[in-house]
């Protein structure tokens, strides 16, 4: 059925249906915490008894996973080393009740990076490295892993929902998001004119906190509505000398470790709402084993 967007309490089409998760039993209507083996991880999920914050939304059900595949290595290129790794998923049904005012909701994830060590080591010669300062030096807890645009959004299609009041009845929808890492490494030192494969492992560990969120745009009141914590693990050998294709062997750990969906939740940092995202903050050192680091590319954001 059609419907007008300017229309007073329309929900806005940002919510895609169910991630096609299992369900879990609904016995008692007891809050329940389950966890659905499969393959090479699970499905932390929390379901059953609807948890009610302030101004009256619920929760329903919040589902978290990393997919249960290893991550993928593609050599095709004769200039760089692609991997991809496995995607975490978070999903959440919320309902919100009706709003009486001439006001605006926005429930969606906000999510932000708390550590990073990102290493592409090339034998004797030193290695590169994509590094967060700020974060590195402590001088904040975690960076905003926003698109970039919406801040401080994940993002603004399947991760957001926006509630325009005043409504009538109950607004029900699912929120969903996904996250993995897909760069390019270049086979041969980055600071040399010379194109000869030098790469001899990659090592990669990141720990990011993923918030449910409700807030009000008229008043800028917040709501936190779930807490997860994941990380990604990653370290791949390489033997340069080898044919292209056959150089890089996935080492452990092939298996991700699966979120956790906190029973507290955790406050946001301020460094996680706003400018810059980690995307922009990031810079790309080479170290070599003598000598002085070398900035290969700056941030993006000053």
């Amino acid at each position: 059925m059609a419907a007008d967007p300017g229309a007073p309490g329309f929900l806005q089409p940002c919510c895609p249906p169910p991630l096609p998760f299992l369900d879990l039993p609904q016995a008692g209507r007891r809050l329940l915490v389950g966890a659905v083996l499969c393959a090479m991880g699970c499905i932390q999920s929390i379901g059953g008894k609807a948890r009610v914050f302030r101004e009256g939304i619920s929760v329903i059900d919040v589902k978290a996973s990393i997919d249960p595949i290893p991550t993928s290595i593609d050599e095709s290129s004769s200039v760089v080393l692609r991997y991809r790794t496995p995607h975490f998923r978070a999903s959440a049904q919320v309902v919100m009740p009706p709003i009486p005012k001439r006001e605006t909701w926005v429930v969606g994830w906000i999510q932000a990076c708390s550590h990073m060590e990102f290493y592409n080591q090339y034998g004797e010669q030193g290695m590169s490295s994509w590094e967060l300062p700020d974060l590195q030096e402590g001088k904040i807890e975690a960076i905003s892993d926003s698109d970039g645009v919406n801040y401080p959004w994940y993002g603004n299609t399947t991760e957001t929902c926006t509630i325009v009041g005043p409504t009538k009845r109950d607004s029900k929808f699912i929120i969903s998001m996904n996250d993995n890492f897909y760069p390019s490494v270049t086979w041969a030192v980055p600071v040399s004119e010379s194109n000869v494969a030098k790469l001899t492992s990659i090592y990669r560990d990141q720990s990011f906190t993923t918030w449910l969120v409700a807030t009000n745009t008229s008043t800028n009141d917040m709501i936190i509505l779930q807490t997860l914590h994941w990380r990604m693990q990653l370290s791949i050998e390489v033997n340069p000398t080898r044919p292209l294709g056959q150089r890089a062997r996935l080492r452990e750990p092939i298996a991700q470790d699966q979120p956790k969906i906190l029973s507290k939740n955790e406050p946001i940092p301020p460094s996680a709402l706003v400018k810059p995202n980690a995307n922009d903050a990031q810079v790309l050192m080479w170290r070599p084993k003598y000598g002085q680091p070398l900035v290969v590319i700056p941030p993006k954001h000053r």
